[in-house]
């Protein structure tokens, strides 16, 4: 088994630093946008924010190639932006509108995009997981050497169908990176409350998989191991698991007041371990002169959040109609 926690860093370049801190700042900023209409009863139903996690998947995305797949949870909007999703049609479809991934008939937690090789978005807890080996018993059974990314939290972690699904995974040798997203607190119960396991990704062991802890705070580090992870897959050895130790700040979903935290634990951990400010910082501590162009990428990032959220206003409701769409597959004749 591997070490606890992976502590390697990859050298990043400017250019790929500067690349990260777009990625993530998009993903929190376009959050923070889907919580004000959440306020105005613009979004309506479920919305659970990904604001704090963003190192996770931008630093898995550095890792993929087309051909990858990803499935997560019902906190997802983050993986859909990072995989490359128009900011414009996935907030249509947190306000359900026609101009949405799913037509407005999804929302927040249901859209999908064949194109990005994105399969949700699932509110069933741990249900996604078990599809995310599907997705990578499908690559095998073709040959190719294709990764599937499966996604899911501390709270799905103690789901009886993610251990059915470790086991299959080994037994057959499946490409696919559990990746536990451990934000600490699951709906609203502390990891350390709900389990005696001193860590998740070490159940993997009892059925023969490799893994380990990831800081989750750190884009470098997740994506140095999300390497190690895509090589063990590409290469046909099976499932790795990364259990990567992240924080929300914002309740479990809009309706959570989070009482279950101190507020001094929230800054604590917005000060002094907040994921962007830590890439902007690297940034401005090898070139002061980059500031100009950090504020310019500020700039750009408001103008696409804005424009997705006017986009939403702006796309009608489905028709009636849509009722009766992509319920069946037509099979030729």
């Amino acid at each position: 088994m591997a070490a606890k926690r992976s502590t390697k860093k990859s050298n990043a370049p400017k250019e790929e630093l500067l690349k990260y801190y777009k990625d993530m700042l998009l993903i929190r900023r376009f959050e923070e946008k889907a919580g004000q209409l959440y306020g105005m009863g613009l979004i309506g139903g479920f919305c659970h924010l990904y604001i704090g996690q963003e190192a996770v998947v931008v630093g898995l995305e550095a890792t993929t190639k087309e051909g990858d797949k990803r499935i997560t949870t019902y906190r997802d909007h983050g993986h859909m932006l990072a995989c490359g999703m128009d900011a414009k049609g996935v907030m249509a479809e947190l306000t359900g509108r026609e101009g949405g991934y799913s037509k407005g008939k999804g929302g927040s937690m249901h859209m999908f995009s064949t194109e990005k090789h994105f399969y949700g978005g699932h509110g069933i807890v741990g249900a996604n997981v078990p599809l995310g080996a599907g997705l990578a018993f499908a690559d095998k059974y073709k040959g190719n050497d294709n990764v599937t990314f499966t996604y899911f939290g501390d709270g799905a972690a103690n789901q009886g169908q993610v251990y059915e699904t470790y086991n299959m995974a080994e037994l057959w040798d499946l490409p696919v990176v559990f990746v536990i997203e451990n934000n600490q607190y699951a709906m609203g119960t502390s990891v350390k409350r709900a389990t005696k396991s001193p860590s998740l990704w070490e159940r993997g062991a009892a059925y023969g998989i490799p893994g380990e802890e990831v800081d989750g705070m750190d884009v470098l580090a997740v994506k140095a191991a999300g390497e190690k992870a895509v090589e063990h897959c590409r290469a046909g050895k099976g499932p790795y698991i990364l259990e990567v130790m992240t924080y929300r700040y914002r309740g479990h979903s809009m309706s959570d007041p989070a009482k279950y935290r101190t507020r001094d634990e929230v800054q604590k951990m917005r000060e002094e371990r907040d994921a962007i400010e830590a890439v902007r910082k690297r940034l401005l501590d090898a070139d002061p002169k980059i500031e100009d162009e950090l504020k310019a990428i500020d700039k750009e990032i408001k103008a696409i959040v804005n424009d997705a959220a006017e986009f939403s206003k702006e796309s009608p409701e489905p028709s009636l109609s849509e009722l009766w769409t992509d319920i069946y597959v037509e099979a030729a004749s």
